[in-house]
């Protein structure tokens, strides 16, 4: 008789594998695109930069001149007070949110939407950035920051910047406890026990010293308890650069 492993326990509502999602201070996600927006600009102004638990970069409340405010992650250089825009004819400078069409090729963009209104998806993490590759008939092309090139809608919004907090992951957690914490804010278990390590009853990849090791690719439809390794995995091994 085995036992349901991490994966088939997470999520039953108890304490041990509970998110403190209550100290997180709000989603970051633009305001409903406006017929202002679209046609012109609405001016508003940071008017605080916080720390969010869970997140890796900072969260800045940004107040509108029609009363509204909404929170969005921070790019660097932005500070407590400064002035921003939102439109399809607002300045390109940083901290700025402007539509993909209206921006120059070259920039660097962080927080894009992927379709109109969904509020931001794309280069959201500390440190990270898109850049506008070209204006095509099919859309504006961005890289992404894996690297990969791909086709957006020319109304999707972006901010023009990188998200604050590079480097943050360059830096030694130095002792267990800093980890602990940062894996708690986020929800995740931790120390994590390799599958390999355990015994038979309490993995699928348990006890593999005594026996040949389990190949760790599962297919996408494997019931919970299987469902561990490499899910539905296109490739396995080292990667290789294609040229």
């Amino acid at each position: 008789m085995g036992k349901r492993i991490r994966v088939q326990r997470r999520g039953r509502g108890s304490s041990t594998f509970r998110a403190s999602s209550h100290k997180r201070v709000a989603p970051a996600h633009y305001p409903p695109t406006s017929k202002e927006e679209k046609e012109g600009v609405i001016q508003g102004q940071i008017s605080e930069i916080l720390h969010d638990p869970g997140r890796g970069a900072p969260l800045a409340s940004v107040r509108l001149e029609t009363g509204e405010t909404f929170y969005t992650v921070v790019p660097e250089g932005v500070y407590e007070g400064q002035p921003t825009q939102i439109g399809s004819r607002a300045a390109v400078d940083i901290g700025n949110v402007l539509p993909l069409g209206s921006i120059p090729e070259g920039t660097m963009v962080c927080n894009i939407e992927l379709s109109l209104g969904d509020g931001g998806k794309i280069a959201r993490s500390s440190g990270a950035y898109a850049t506008i590759v070209g204006h095509t008939p099919s859309g504006t092309m961005i890289k992404l920051p894996s690297g990969k090139t791909r086709y957006v809608n020319d109304l999707c919004r972006a901010t023009v910047g990188v998200i604050s907090g590079a480097g943050r992951v360059e830096k030694p957690f130095l002792k267990a406890g800093a980890k602990f914490h940062l894996k708690k804010a986020k929800g995740h278990k931790y120390p994590r026990t390799r599958g390999i390590a355990m015994v038979a009853a309490s993995h699928p990849y348990g006890s593999s010293k005594r026996s040949a090791r389990k190949v760790t690719t599962v297919s996408r439809r494997a019931p919970p308890g299987k469902k561990v390794g490499l899910i539905a995995a296109r490739s396995t091994g080292r990667k290789r650069k294609r040229r």
